[in-house]
């Protein structure tokens, strides 16, 4: 029996932020508008931004400062993370409409499997269609949705008419559509990658699914593969809805540093970071206390090292980072480069009473739980006034650190990274 077409669809919300921000307040609209942390603070940052101040060449993550020298009529919005959490809940319903095979990427983005719903429905355009329409009209933000027969070009074609918009993406058009994009355009590919590539001769998208596999093993490992699958159209990964909570094995995040680290006490301080990140999705998920810290290292060759260790449950940052700096200082050699760093969390207990790593040592429970209520504190401040609002001290010391929401840069173990071009 021939094997059926799939039908996958990649939804993306436009500029959502600064979409959110338009409807809940429609007198910005048609206006430059810049999402950030703390519009009284200049040195922050730029999380989001609208179509119109896109055309003053505004990039997320550039500083307010910046911003304002190329666009000094831009109107500076602060940011309300529990108004993106429910419009991206709102959004979600309207996807359930059709499937209930949706994996969550990120707040704004969303993988759906519409193979089965298609009998129902009409074809992946068609739905895709019904999507974008439904999002517009009775959520007021708009929505870019990519059609294809795999997750990776679903993706790119959601990226390739914004904003407000559906493109589809067949068998029997790909390569004249993908092949021709720059290979930066592709899942994973990121400066790193791209500058790697470039220096065997491989500019496009097309030059890459062509290549000789060996060469690009050789120069990418293994993930020079995988690349080349991706390229071909000649990826099966399905999508994963979203499982029970007894089901999540565990929490990850890892992010590849600006530049090489050898610097302990920096890499100390992206270890908190990540560690921050973590425990603050473990609590969302209501998974219970982990026992088990990993850790990943990867060095400037692009090799990769894993080490991890049994704690007493925690759902601590302190407690997770700790056990995460010791696993690194009791493996990597002192004066080594480090250029990305993952912390992850497993062996979750629902109905977990043991103590902790402060209670083990305290004989108590007391400490554990005073830390417990003043980071689910932390967590309720920062989800009403944004992440920036309340930092730790030790992240606070890096610049580079203070007033960055790590949380963009999430990867779940088992389920594809979150967003995979940040991985490079």
């Amino acid at each position: 029996m021939e094997k059926r077409e799939r039908v996958i669809l990649h939804s993306d919300l436009n500029n959502f932020f600064a979409s959110v921000e338009i409807a809940l307040d429609p007198t910005l609209k048609g206006k430059p508008i810049a999402v950030c942390g703390d519009p009284k603070e200049r040195h922050g940052i730029v999380l989001a931004k609208s179509e119109e101040a896109k055309k003053f060449g505004i990039k997320t993550a550039e500083t307010v400062y910046s911003a304002l020298r190329k666009c000094p009529e831009l109107t500076l919005v602060p940011s309300h993370f529990h108004e993106y959490k429910r419009f991206s809940k709102a959004v979600r319903g309207v996807y359930e409409r059709f499937t209930d095979c949706i994996e969550e990427c990120s707040i704004d983005e969303c993988s759906l499997d519409m193979t089965e719903s298609t009998a129902l429905f009409g074809s992946g355009a068609e739905i895709a269609e019904k999507i974008r329409l439904a999002v517009k009209e009775e959520i007021g933000v708009t929505v870019s949705v990519g059609v294809s027969y795999n997750k990776v070009f679903a993706k790119l074609a959601s990226e390739l008419k914004k904003p407000d918009a559906v493109t589809v993406i067949t068998r029997e058009n790909y390569q004249n559509i993908v092949w021709r994009l720059p290979v930066n355009e592709l899942l994973f590919v990121g400066k790193a990658t791209e500058e790697s590539l470039k220096k065997i001769g491989i500019r496009t998208i097309g030059d890459l699914a062509n290549a000789d596999e060996e060469l690009l093993i050789s120069r990418l490992g293994k993930r020079g593969r995988q690349l080349r699958i991706y390229a071909r159209g000649e990826d099966e990964e399905p999508v994963k809805a979203v499982k029970a909570k007894e089901d999540l094995k565990s929490i990850g995040n890892s992010t590849t540093l600006s530049h090489d680290v050898s610097d302990v006490e920096e890499i100390k301080r992206w270890i908190y970071a990540l560690s921050e990140s973590v425990t603050a999705r473990q609590r969302a998920a209501d998974v219970g206390r982990a026992n088990t810290v990993h850790i990943v290292v990867r060095n400037a060759q692009f090799q990769d090292f894993t080490w991890q260790t049994k704690v007493p449950p925690t759902a601590l940052c302190g407690d997770v980072a700790k056990t995460a700096f010791e696993l690194f200082s009791a493996h990597w050699p002192t004066g080594l480069s480090v250029r990305m760093l993952g912390v992850t969390v497993s062996g979750f207990d629902y109905h977990i009473e043991q103590l902790t790593l402060d209670g083990a040592l305290n004989g108590d429970t007391a400490s554990y739980e005073k830390k417990e209520r003043a980071e689910n504190a932390i967590a309720k401040i920062r989800e009403k006034y944004g992440y920036a609002t309340v930092q730790r001290g030790i992240v606070l010391e890096d610049e580079r650190l203070n007033g960055l929401d790590i949380r963009g840069k999430k990867e779940e173990i088992n389920p594809t990274s979150k967003n995979p071009k940040d991985e490079e």
